[in-house]
């Protein structure tokens, strides 16, 4: 480990692991470098970086002997059979999804243990955004019943201290069948009531578009400007002249808005009505009523676009954001959540975003050299053969456990 990635180590700040995070990234700056390592020194490695706790013997010993005759990915998915690869190092990845200022401590939720079950058990990633699927805790274990206005059976769930990766524990559901939405109206994690919390509180419901293209595109909305794009779906609430300068919209609200509210009209039907408790509330769904919010400041240029329906269409298919790679074989518009997010995971983006982040946590830096972006490009194409994000994890750790 150079001294750069111990830094990362430090900042990662894994908790609930065996060893304190600052004796864990003291033990992996003690391995050999990468010009001596050995196969048990990179079974370590491996294993310190998925995991977040040292091997036994018995496992470094099993790893150390793939890694010997070549087998790096068998290597990994031994060293992902410790628990805390699922209920500390998932976790930690998913969590800042999952809310907006993107902090990983927090309870874990529907959003996160969800993303842990699909993981866990090869779910197709580009499900994602679209699938009707949760996952909770298994009824015998004695957990508060999963409640559309709160967090309680996923934190008791964590505190109970149950192995996440264990399908005997972290069990798979329809989301449909749990929470009652419609099977059409569910959409993956967006319409978890984590992610609603967050994202569908209050605004324009804009945020839940932004918050899923940071998290799963790897952009933010500066990165996808496009000015040239039309402004005829463009809603009521943004003014046409910001401070009395219609130049300020021409060369800047527009590049967001054009392309934006044409996609984030695809949640018109969705809300997430609070309680007066912050800690409580719940997801509302009204099929063929836009929410209220989709009018709000609708005096502010009332020639704009008036919210009908929930279709939705993408409009950076053409123009500079072409190159986000939307599949050719989808159309491109539709209606409700579950389609939009079938058109954002599909995309050559979502892919490589998802890998990116796993290079990322488990290499403890971006993809920076050629080798690098070579061997990310080459994971990518993996990926997208199956969308088995468990593989990702191991094809990054194989490329990151030293020579």
């Amino acid at each position: 480990m150079t001294y750069s990635e111990f830094a990362v180590c430090l900042r990662r700040g894994l908790r609930g692991v065996a060893l304190p995070a600052l004796g864990l990234c003291v033990a992996m700056m003690a391995l050999p470098g990468v010009s001596e390592a050995g196969p048990r020194e990179q079974a370590a490695r491996m294993h310190a970086r998925l995991t977040g706790v040292p091997p036994t013997e018995a496992v470094l010993s099993a790893m150390a002997a793939d890694i010997q005759s070549g087998n790096f990915v068998g290597a990994a998915y031994i060293a992902m059979q410790n628990d805390n690869f699922y209920s500390v190092v998932l976790k930690n990845f998913a969590m800042p999804w999952t809310n907006r200022a993107q902090t990983q401590f927090a309870p874990l939720n529907d959003y996160v243990a969800t993303v842990i079950g699909m993981v866990r058990d090869d779910v197709p990633f580009n499900t994602l955004l679209s699938a009707d699927l949760l996952y909770t805790g298994a009824a015998n274990l004695g957990l508060p019943a999963y409640s559309n206005s709160g967090n309680d059976h996923y934190a008791a769930l964590e505190a109970s201290g149950a192995r996440l990766s264990d399908p005997a524990v972290l069990v798979s559901h329809t989301q449909s069948s749990i929470t009652g939405l419609p099977a059409a109206a569910t959409a993956g994690v967006m319409t978890t009531r984590a992610a609603a919390q967050a994202f569908f509180v209050l605004g324009t419901n804009r945020a839940m578009f932004r918050f899923t293209f940071i998290n799963h595109m790897c952009h933010d909305l500066d990165d996808v400007m496009d000015t040239a794009q039309p402004p005829d779906r463009i809603r009521q609430d943004v003014s046409r002249s910001p401070g009395g300068d219609s130049r300020v919209f021409l060369n800047n609200c527009i590049g967001c808005h054009a392309g934006m509210d044409p996609m984030a009209q695809a949640f018109a039907y969705y809300d997430f009505v609070y309680t007066s408790d912050p800690a409580t509330g719940a997801l509302q769904y009204t099929a063929g009523k836009p929410a209220a919010k989709y009018f709000h400041n609708n005096t502010t240029f009332p020639s704009g676009f008036v919210t009908p329906d929930d279709s939705w269409a993408n409009r950076w298919r053409s123009g500079p954001n072409s190159v986000l790679g939307f599949n050719s074989t989808l159309p491109g518009f539709g209606t409700g959540a579950k389609s939009l997010g079938a058109e954002l995971a599909n995309s050559t983006a979502f892919a490589q975003c998802q890998v990116t982040k796993v290079f990322n946590a488990v290499c403890l830096r971006p993809p920076s050299t050629s080798a690098d972006q070579s061997a990310v490009a080459g994971i990518v194409a993996t990926f997208q053969q199956g969308y088995k994000l468990k593989r990702v994890f191991a094809d990054a750790a194989s490329y990151c456990s030293g020579s």
